[in-house]
C-alpha cells in the first residue's frame, strides 16, 4: 500500500515537472516565479536560457516517468533521491541571487523533501 503511494505521488512528480517545463517554453514570463528577482523575460538571451532550464525540467520528468514505468520500485527510490537535488540547487540558487526565502524553502526546498520521503519509502517498501 505504502509502495503504491509512493509511486502514485512519483508519477505525479514527474508529470508536474514535465508541466513546469512545457510552461516555461509558452509563458517564459512566468519564470519571475521561480525566485530569482529582476528576470529579465523580454531578453532573448535570457529567454534562451530559459529553454534551457525548460529542456531540463521536461527530461528529468520523463526519466521520471520512465523508471516508474519500466523500472523496479527500488530503481525509482533511488532516482527520486538523486533528482531530489535538483531542487535543492534550485533554492540554492534562489538564495544566492537574493530572491524570496519564502520561494527557496516553501516551494524548492519543499519540494526537495518531498522527493526524499517519497524516495526513503520506495525504498524501505
Amino acid at each position: 500500500m505504502l509502495s503504491t503511494i509512493a509511486t502514485v505521488l512519483a508519477g505525479l512528480i514527474g508529470a508536474g515537472v514535465i508541466f513546469m517545463g512545457a510552461h516555461f517554453f509558452w509563458a517564459p514570463h512566468s519564470a519571475a516565479g521561480f525566485g530569482i528577482p529582476g528576470t529579465p523575460t523580454e531578453d532573448p538571451g535570457f529567454r534562451a536560457w530559459l529553454s534551457v532550464k525548460a529542456m531540463r525540467d521536461i527530461v528529468a520528468g520523463v526519466l521520471i516517468l520512465i523508471v516508474l514505468v519500466g523500472g523496479t520500485t527500488h530503481l525509482l527510490g533511488w532516482i527520486m533521491l538523486a533528482a531530489a537535488v535538483i531542487p535543492v540547487g534550485d533554492a540554492v540558487i534562489v538564495l544566492r541571487s537574493k530572491g524570496p526565502k519564502a520561494t527557496a524553502y516553501g516551494v524548492h526546498a519543499a519540494t526537495a523533501a518531498v522527493m526524499l520521503v517519497i524516495g526513503a519509502l520506495l525504498l524501505i517498501a
